[in-house]
């Protein structure tokens, strides 16, 4: 049975919510044996050490950005009329929200992702910290934050369109971007060679990022097979989080989708992935200051990500293997403000002075 048939049987929002089960199902499932986070690469990035996390990182980056340049190329995809590319952006939101973003993934240990997948396998800090992630997100959509972030995003916007594409921008071809796909792959393969090798270090990493390629491409193509108009999106966590919160406590909860499947699909992957690994196991918090800064940092987060338009995977790889100028603005600003709230909270050791010879 095609895509089309399924939507004259079922409906398109049955079609996108198991679809996105699925997806999430996979996603989840690799990120949480690859171990994918960008909290972790980014802290080996700037401590120099450039080991498997790192790796997993560029693995899943890579994979993902040929993935979806090569759809696109096979005229299997077309990306333009997603968010990220169509409609006006904010380059003082992504430029801001990436910094809070970063810096909130550090005090909370972890980004969007990864705390969902850290909270399906018992860790009670990453479900506290999602749960207030998930608060502020929604707030900052439409709640008591919504004024400040509307303030911070009309600092500094850009028309969609080529605008907000930067292969576009710059004069480039979508068979270029895939060239640039495999240079990220080239750069992850020699990481690899400076850190232990583990099987679920590749299959995970590469599985991880051609989830994300297969919800552009599972969207897109039930959006084809309709008759109604069906929004193409990508994996993203900020969004669909708000989502979950208001369809729990909200009386007349939103429609179901690809979001309604997406994050229960990614708690149970991680779920199975656990069991499988017997790496189940609860844990909480030490102190009070530690919750606190989990807090503090998934606050931080929720704002962050509403205001960048996307978390660490929904802009940070989802939009940033489609090139969007505002996705890669919040990646470098994640990258920037993560680095400098490590560096803080984990100053380097001073080094004794040299004593002065007589």
């Amino acid at each position: 049975m095609n895509l089309t048939a399924l939507n004259e049987t079922y409906g398109e929002s049955a079609v996108l919510a198991v679809g996105g089960w699925v997806i999430g199902l996979l996603f989840g499932f690799f990120a949480q044996r690859s171990k994918f986070c960008l909290r972790a690469a980014v802290v080996e990035f700037w401590h120099h050490q450039f080991g498997e996390k790192l790796s997993v990182w560029l693995l899943t980056f890579s994979a993902a950005v040929i993935a979806i340049q090569s759809l696109i190329v096979l005229g299997d995809l077309d990306v333009s009329t997603a968010r990220q590319l169509a409609t006006r952006g904010s380059l003082s939101g992504a430029l801001i929200g990436g910094l809070l973003f970063g810096a909130g993934m550090i005090m909370t240990r972890g980004c969007a992702s990864r705390l969902l997948i850290l909270s399906a396998n018992g860790n009670l800090r990453a479900l506290l910290s999602g749960l207030v992630f998930a608060v502020t997100a929604q707030s900052a959509l439409s709640g008591a934050l919504s004024p400040l972030r509307q303030e911070i995003t009309n600092l500094w916007t850009v028309e969609g369109g080529s605008s907000r594409d930067l292969l576009a921008m710059l004069g480039l071809s979508h068979t270029t971007g895939l060239v640039i796909g495999c240079v990220w792959l080239l750069a992850a393969l020699y990481f690899t060679t400076r850190t232990t090798q583990r099987a679920w270090m590749w299959i995970g990493g590469i599985g991880t990022g051609l989830s994300v390629a297969m919800a552009w491409w599972f969207s897109y193509s039930v959006s084809k097979a309709s008759f109604e108009v069906v929004h193409i999106q990508g994996i993203t966590f900020s969004g669909p989080s708000a989502e979950w919160l208001m369809r729990v406590l909200a009386p007349n909860p939103p429609a179901i989708g690809f979001d309604f499947g997406l994050l229960p699909g990614v708690f149970l992957g991680s779920f199975f992935a656990a069991w499988l690994g017997k790496e189940l196991k609860l844990e909480g918090f030490k102190d009070g200051y530690a919750m606190r800064r989990y807090i503090v940092g998934a606050i931080f987060m929720g704002f962050g990500a509403m205001l960048a338009g996307g978390c660490a995977v929904g802009a940070g790889v989802t939009g940033g293997a489609i090139f969007a100028l505002t996705a890669w603005l919040a990646l470098i600003g994640m990258w920037m403000g993560a680095g400098l709230v490590d560096r803080w909270m984990d100053p380097p050791p001073v080094s004794a002075p040299t004593l002065m010879q007589p």
